[in-house]
C-alpha cells in the first residue's frame, strides 16, 4: 500500500494511478516512460488493472489512426467517464493521439473527463497528477511486455507526404532521438534482464536526418548491437522511398541483430502509389525487395498492404494479388482503408464499398496463408534459437530472429517433454508446421 504522512495529518492513501493503453506499439512505449516518470516521483501506477477504485486515477493513452481504433478509444473513454460519473473513479484523463487530433470535440461531447492532452504532453500530464518530470530519468521505463523484450523508440513523427495518413498530425514531424541517449536506455533495459530490443518509429529508416544532417541508421545499430546483454535487435517500420542498403551490411556484420525486416509497402502498382504519394514505382518496389534478399538471403520479410484506397479499381487489386503470390512475403498484413480527415487523400472520393474492401484484403490474406504454409513446410526438421515468451496451456510459447511479437509466427514446444524458461533462449528443432505456427523440441 502506497501512503503518505501529510504535515499535522494522519497518513493517508495514495491514490492508485490505472494507465490504459490503445493502439500501437509507440503509444505502449509513451506509456511506459510516463509510467516510469510517476514511479520516480513515488506514486503507484499501474497498467490496465483489472479493478479500479472509486479514488483511482484512470489515465487513457488513445489512439486516433483509423476508424476501429478511434472507436475503441471513445468507447473507452465513455466507458470510465461513465464510472466516474457513477463514482466508482476519482479522476479520468486522457491523452495519445485520438486527444491530440479531436481535443476540441471531445472536451465538448464528453465534458465530464478530467483533462485532455496530447501526444507531447508529457511535461503537463505529469504536472496534473502532481508529479515532476525528472530528467534523471531518461531512459528508465516500467515496461508492460515481458522483460526479456521492448520496445525501443528512435524517433518521433514522420515527414512523409503519405496521402492516406494522418500520423504527421498527431505527432508533428520526425525528430530523431539522440544516439547517446538511445544507448543509455538500452544499457538500463539491458540491466533490467531485457535481452531483445525492437526498434520501433514511424519511419526508421529516415533516423538522424534531422539531427545529424545524414540517416544514422547504421551507426545506431552498431552501438546498440555493442550493448552487453542485447541478444536480439530487430527492425520495424522502414519506408521503401530512400532505403539506406547500409543497414543490411550491419545486419550481416552482426550476430545479434535479427535478420528481419518490417517495411510497409501499402500497394504495387504505379497509379495507386503514385495517389498514396508513396515516392516510389512498382518496378523500383520490387527491384528494391530483390536488393535487400540478394544482399541479406535468408532474411525474413513482413509488409502491410491497404485495399480500398480511393480508385482503385479491380485491375488495380488483381495486380497486387498477383505480385503477393509473386514476391512471396514471409509475413503480411493487409488493412482496409481508412477515409482519414484532413489528410490529402480525404479529398479524394471513397469510392470502394466497405464490403468489397474486406473482400480483398481476404484475398489477399488467403494468398499470405498458402505462401506461409509452404514456407514453414520447408522448416521441418530444421532447428531454431528460439526466444520463449510464456507459457500457454501445455505449451511454452516462442519465436525465432524471424518473427515479432503478437504479429508474427510462433513457435510451440510441448510443454510435457521439455522445460524453457520464460525470457530465456532454446533451440528448438521444428516437428511439424502449420499456416502460421511451428512446432517443436527442445534439443541440446
Amino acid at each position: 500500500m502506497n501512503t503518505k504522512t501529510l504535515p499535522g495529518k494522519t497518513t493517508v492513501k495514495q491514490p492508485k494511478i490505472n494507465v490504459i493503453t490503445l493502439g500501437c506499439s509507440k503509444n505502449l512505449y509513451d506509456s511506459e516512460v510516463l509510467m516510469g516518470q510517476l514511479k520516480g516521483n513515488s506514486m503507484n501506477v499501474v497498467h490496465e488493472a483489472d479493478k479500479v477504485g472509486k479514488d483511482d486515477i484512470v489515465v487513457i493513452n488513445t489512439c486516433g489512426f483509423i476508424d476501429n481504433a478511434k472507436q475503441e478509444s471513445i468507447d473507452t473513454i465513455l466507458q470510465y467517464s461513465q464510472l466516474k460519473e457513477a463514482g466508482k473513479v476519482g479522476k479520468v484523463i486522457v491523452t495519445g493521439c485520438l486527444s491530440e487530433r479531436y481535443k476540441p470535440d471531445l472536451e465538448a461531447e464528453i465534458t465530464n473527463v478530467d483533462a485532455y492532452f496530447g501526444t507531447n504532453d508529457l511535461n503537463n500530464i505529469l504536472h496534473e497528477l502532481g508529479a515532476n518530470y525528472r530528467h534523471e530519468l531518461i531512459g528508465e521505463r516500467l515496461l508492460t511486455t515481458p522483460s526479456h523484450f521492448a520496445y525501443f523508440k528512435i524517433a518521433e513523427g514522420c515527414n512523409r507526404p503519405c496521402s492516406f495518413c494522418a500520423i504527421p498530425l498527431m505527432r508533428g514531424k520526425h525528430l530523431s532521438r539522440d544516439i547517446n541517449d538511445l544507448v543509455t536506455e538500452a544499457k538500463i533495459l539491458a540491466a533490467g534482464g531485457t535481452k531483445e530490443l525492437i526498434l520501433i518509429a514511424q519511419d526508421l529508416t529516415y533516423y538522424g536526418l534531422d539531427m545529424y544532417g545524414k540517416r544514422n541508421l547504421d551507426e545506431l545499430l552498431r552501438r546498440l548491437s555493442d550493448v552487453n546483454g542485447i541478444e536480439w535487435i530487430r527492425l520495424q517500420y522502414a519506408y521503401p522511398s530512400g532505403f539506406p542498403m547500409e543497414i543490411l551490411d550491419v545486419m550481416n556484420e552482426r550476430q545479434n541483430i535479427c535478420k528481419y525486416l518490417d517495411m510497409p509497402l501499402q500497394h504495387i502498382t504505379d497509379n495507386m502509389l503514385k495517389s498514396m504519394r508513396r515516392g516510389i514505382t512498382k518496378q523500383k518496389t520490387t527491384d528494391l525487395v530483390s536488393q535487400i534478399r540478394d544482399k541479406v538471403p535468408d532474411i525474413a520479410m513482413r509488409t502491410t498492404l491497404i485495399c480500398g484506397y480511393p480508385g482503385e479499381t479491380k485491375a488495380d487489386f488483381e495486380e497486387m494479388a498477383q505480385w503477393v503470390e509473386d514476391t512471396r512475403f514471409d509475413r503480411l498484413g493487409c488493412f482496409t482503408y481508412s477515409h482519414e480527415e484532413k489528410t490529402h487523400a480525404y479529398t479524394l472520393s471513397d469510392d470502394v464499398p466497405e464490403e468489397v474492401k474486406q473482400e480483398r484484403v481476404d484475398a489477399i490474406m488467403e494468398i499470405q496463408q498458402g505462401i506461409s504454409y509452404e514456407i514453414n513446410q520447408k522448416k521441418v526438421g530444421q532447428s531454431y534459437k528460439v526466444l520463449v515468451d510464456r507459457k500457454e496451456g501445455d505449451y511454452f510459447v516462442g519465436r525465432t530472429e524471424f518473427d515479432s511479437p503478437e504479429v508474427d509466427n510462433e513457435v510451440l514446444i510441448d510443454a510435457k517433454t521439455g522445460y524453457a524458461a520464460i525470457g530465456s533462449f532454446v533451440q528448438v528443432k521444428v516437428d511439424r508446421a502449420e499456416d502460421f505456427d511451428l512446432y517443436g523440441h527442445i534439443v541440446k
